[in-house]
């Protein structure tokens, strides 16, 4: 009989890179992207130790056992920085996985060297749910295409190979399937569910928010009247994807936040 103790426990993608001596930079991607966000943020930033996840549900961790709303991946990727003896890391997280690395900063402080949130989820009611449900499903080149330069600033070219790459990881109908599970545990009807934003004040750490005037998912507005002590970086003609339009500026801002190395 094969007992509890002898089912190995799942494991959580990341790629890693880096010098393990350092403390890690773990950078979280929002809904229905992976660990490839960061690509252009990670060249920046050198060799830099950074962990880049796979959140439950997307990219090499989609046959994760639960997927769902921005606690579930927290509580994922917390376990994971346990199984991996991680000491105080450098949290980043961009819309939902800035309310995945919110919800660890509020509920493990001791986790955490600093946080970093680009255009995070649950800092206010508002939110794209139209454009969200469509994404979530899109599978042909021309749709996902119309759907993505919602995400840009207007200026902001989509990157070269994006689409083709969404499209490849969409002719697997488990792909969309798990964003459409996952695009409805964090709507609540037409709206988000908020995180107690008050709390970010509190946190032992240096926190930075970085958001776009020309975000179409998540309102600009929503960084506004955050605790003083958090440093808010609003950059002008850029969307819901800092991270792809400006990552220099990104990384240097991320580069503050862990020391300046």
């Amino acid at each position: 009989m094969t007992s509890a103790s002898d089912i190995e426990a799942p494991v959580l993608h990341a790629v890693e890179t880096g010098d393990p001596a350092e403390a890690p930079i773990a950078f979280l991607h929002g809904f229905a992207g992976n660990h490839t966000t960061y690509d252009a943020v990670k060249a920046c930033l050198g060799d830099r130790h950074s962990l880049a996840y796979d959140l439950p549900g997307h990219g090499a961790s989609r046959a994760w056992p639960e997927v769902g709303h921005a606690g579930v991946a927290a509580k994922a990727v917390l376990a994971d920085l346990t199984r991996r003896n991680c000491g105080p890391v450098h949290l980043v997280g961009h819309s939902m996985g800035g309310a995945v690395a919110t919800l660890i900063a509020m509920k493990a402080p001791e986790r955490l060297a600093s946080l970093t949130l680009l255009a995070p989820g649950g800092y206010g009611t508002e939110i794209n749910h139209r454009l969200l449900r469509r994404y979530a499903v899109a599978r042909e080149a021309e749709e996902l295409t119309l759907l993505m330069e919602q995400f840009f600033g207007w200026r902001s070219p989509l990157p070269d190979g994006l689409i083709d790459k969404m499209v490849e990881e969409r002719r697997d109908p488990e792909a969309t399937a798990s964003f459409a599970r996952i695009v409805e545990k964090i709507l609540d009807g037409d709206v988000q569910k908020v995180l107690p934003r008050g709390a970010l004040g509190a946190l032992p750490f240096p926190v930075k928010v970085i958001w776009g005037t020309q975000d179409r998912v998540l309102p600009t507005r929503q960084a506004h009247h955050l605790p003083g002590r958090v440093a808010v970086h609003v950059f002008d003609e850029v969307g819901h994807m800092p991270q792809l339009e400006i990552p220099g500026d990104v990384a240097a801002l991320i580069a503050e936040n862990a020391g300046g190395r």
